[in-house]
């Protein structure tokens, strides 16, 4: 895949804009401004075909585009990817991808069984069955302090520009096992955000199983297929999932925790790789029965 750098791309635009406001404080009006993000129609075209189209902030466009294109199974790897570009068009900004010949050919071949469009998540399938793919089942041997995740959280949050600047958009980030952070990507859109987290990995050659993922945002269902796709075994989430992503997680082999709070959280699924969590459980569970008894 030809590499492009989208951050130095004029036509990209920046991630947020200074607008005027009438603010009302202290018991009157005043003029005042706000950062704001910028949010535009992106477009996800494949060989000449428009496979998306999302409302999304305007930076990391590539690698939404290859986020997407992994989530969504058109490749399966970037070298499936012949070339790249990002257009901007007076509706917004359209990243064109061209796929080697053979992938194409299968491509054109599924086109009619895929998903439509995905910025929203589940926006545009064509059936129910769409909603729910089948998942791959995520393994690994690794655990995770309980420290770790509070640790992962503060150091996302710390990189949230946007987000600090804007107070609008949301984040996805991704850590090694031991806390180090990886990259942080924000979006308005919360898939968006995961994608571009993906795209950044797969173009340098990370395995997302190397490390876990870490939300601002409530984790959706659409985020756990993302996630089971990318191969994340962990996602901790600032905020609650619903029970549908439970049950999903659980079924992809996905250690969910959620409601991080400084060093609190809750872990929902797939405790074993929460350091301390088994044997907590099952004490809480002798002692739920005592108490019963």
């Amino acid at each position: 895949m030809e590499a492009v750098d989208d951050e130095a791309r004029p036509s990209a635009g920046g991630g947020s804009r200074r607008l005027p406001s009438l603010a009302f404080r202290g018991g009157g009006f005043t003029a005042s401004s706000r950062a704001v993000p910028e949010e535009v129609a992106i477009a996800i075209s494949v060989d000449g075909s428009t496979h998306a189209v999302m409302m999304a902030t305007p930076t990391h466009v590539e690698e939404l585009g290859l986020g997407i294109a992994l989530a969504e199974r058109i490749v399966g790897a970037p070298s499936e990817i012949e070339r790249m570009v990002v257009v901007e068009t007076q509706a917004g900004l359209d990243c064109q991808i061209r796929l080697v010949p053979e992938r194409g050919r299968t491509y054109v071949a599924r086109r009619r069984q895929m998903t439509g469009p995905v910025g929203c998540g589940l926006c545009g399938v064509e059936s129910l069955e769409l909603a729910a793919p089948e998942l791959p089942v995520v393994t690994t041997d690794a655990i995770v302090s309980p420290q770790t995740i509070g640790v992962a959280v503060e150091a996302m949050a710390r990189e949230q520009a946007l987000g600090r600047e804007t107070r609008a958009v949301h984040a996805a980030a991704f850590h090694r096992f031991d806390g180090g952070l990886v990259v942080v990507r924000e979006d308005v859109g919360r898939h968006n955000a995961l994608d571009k987290v993906a795209g950044h990995l797969a173009a340098r050659g990370i395995a997302p199983g190397s490390g876990f993922l870490t939300l601002t945002s409530r984790v959706s269902v659409e985020l756990i297929q993302k996630a089971a796709v990318m191969g994340s075994p962990l996602i901790a989430a600032v905020s609650a999932p619903s029970a549908l992503a439970i049950r999903t997680a659980e079924a992809a082999g996905i250690t969910l925790v959620a409601v991080v709070r400084g060093t609190e959280f809750e872990v929902f699924t797939h405790i074993d790789r929460i350091e301390g969590a088994r044997g907590a459980a099952a004490t809480g569970s002798s002692k739920a029965t005592s108490d019963a008894a």
